[in-house]
């Protein structure tokens, strides 16, 4: 029977899709980077502690990078970019310490005040180590600058080649297409997709119009992180069900299109919702779904592009 051009290549994207995804139900290694983008480490045993998480917290413990790699998981994770919760200053160079000992950590999304009056004397000084990638602030700040016509602070960051991390609530999405008509030279980063409710109701109409509207920046990046915890905001399991999350996530990929999603779990606080393989399973088959080129673009090229994270040799050892 005589096939046509298009016929075959279809076929031929269905078989690789299907090839991919058998790899992926089997947990084994892909022939990629698999970086997990939004993680967080911490030791409240240190003798200063820690100002985040509270002592009455789950997470109150020591969470390193050996920690996260003993993790069952779908795909295993190759590196992680961390971002600093601390608002303490000197936190920034406890996590580039780390990140120095630990190769696993290919990056570090630091946590700078853009009010503060040392902001780019610190972006200056941090940036000196290659690991140090950009900063993350809260969509409140965001606004408090957009409102005082100072945005331009952030300059600093893009003349240094860092990216701005921002997180916030479902409003998040709408200020970032602000900042980036402001800022087109600043790689901006939404995390968490906004931190929009996923319920079984369709997607907020305010969420998605922000989404598609950040997204009409092209600077603009989306991080598909926490996604369960919007899931489990109830306190119980967050479902394991993709066609549960599939809505919300059609929204994403549809505005930012395959080049600007990102991978990210935002371990360990997304633990209290489902396991790391539960969550890491759910975005991996929705990504294959769009053709193995674009997991390979979710798991890692597209956190290239936004951080210009380095390739760095596997650690020896899990003992830090």
């Amino acid at each position: 029977m005589s096939m046509n051009r298009r016929n075959f290549l279809q076929m031929s994207a269905a078989t690789a899709a299907a090839a991919v995804q058998t790899e992926l139900q089997a947990g084994v290694s892909a022939a990629f980077p698999v970086i997990d983008c939004h993680t967080h480490f911490y030791d409240p045993g240190r003798p200063q502690g820690v100002p985040w998480p509270g002592r009455d917290s789950s997470l109150y413990r020591t969470v390193l990078p050996a920690d996260l790699r003993r993790l069952p998981q779908h795909l295993p994770v190759t590196g992680t970019i961390v971002v600093e919760a601390s608002s303490w200053l000197e936190d920034n160079d406890w996590l580039l310490e780390l990140a120095q000992r630990d190769p696993f950590i290919v990056g570090v999304v630091g946590n700078l005040n853009p009010e503060s009056t040392d902001f780019g004397l610190q972006v200056r000084r941090l940036s000196a180590n290659p690991l140090f990638r950009g900063i993350r602030i809260s969509a409140q700040q965001v606004g408090v600058l957009l409102e005082q016509g100072r945005s331009g602070v952030l300059g600093v960051l893009s003349d240094h080649d860092l990216a701005l991390d921002v997180n916030g609530g479902p409003e998040t999405p709408e200020l970032l297409s602000r900042l980036a008509k402001l800022q087109p030279q600043l790689r901006v980063v939404l995390n968490h997709l906004g931190n929009p409710a996923i319920t079984r109701d369709l997607p907020p109409a305010a969420w998605a119009s922000g989404i598609r509207a950040a997204a009409a920046g092209g600077n603009v990046f989306c991080k598909v992180s926490a996604l369960v915890e919007g899931a489990a905001r109830d306190g119980g399991r967050a479902p394991e069900q993709l066609d549960f999350y599939r809505p919300y996530l059609d929204v994403v990929w549809d505005a930012f299109s395959d080049r600007r999603v990102i991978y990210g779990s935002n371990w360990p606080v997304c633990e209290h919702a489902a396991d790391y393989r539960v969550l890491q399973k759910l975005v991996a088959d929705y990504a294959t779904e769009r053709g193995p080129d674009v997991q390979q673009e979710f798991f890692a090229g597209n956190s290239k592009a936004v951080w210009k994270w380095a390739d760095r040799k596997p650690a020896a050892s899990d003992k830090l």
